[in-house]
C-alpha cells in the first residue's frame, strides 16, 4: 500500500465532497488506510485520528452524511 500523506487524506475527501466517491467508498478506504496502511511520518498522529474517523463515517451517531 502507497505512503498515507497529508494529500491523500485530502485527496479522498475532496474527491467525496465532488460526489466522486460515495460514502462507503471513503469509509471503505478508510478502514484499510487503518488497517495496512503506513502513514507519513511527520504528521503520522493527525492522519492517522483523521482516517480513524473517516472509518467510523457510516455510524449514525457520526452523522457525516446529513
Amino acid at each position: 500500500m502507497e505512503l498515507i500523506t497529508t494529500e491523500t487524506v485530502a485527496g479522498k475527501l475532496t474527491a467525496y465532497l465532488h460526489h466522486e466517491l460515495d460514502l462507503v467508498g471513503l469509509v471503505d478506504w478508510a478502514e484499510t488506510v487503518m488497517l495496512e496502511g503506513e502513514f507519513e511520518p511527520e504528521h503520522h498522529d493527525v492522519i492517522r485520528d483523521v482516517v480513524s474517523r473517516l472509518g467510523l463515517a457510516d455510524v449514525k451517531s457520526f452523522a457525516l452524511d446529513d
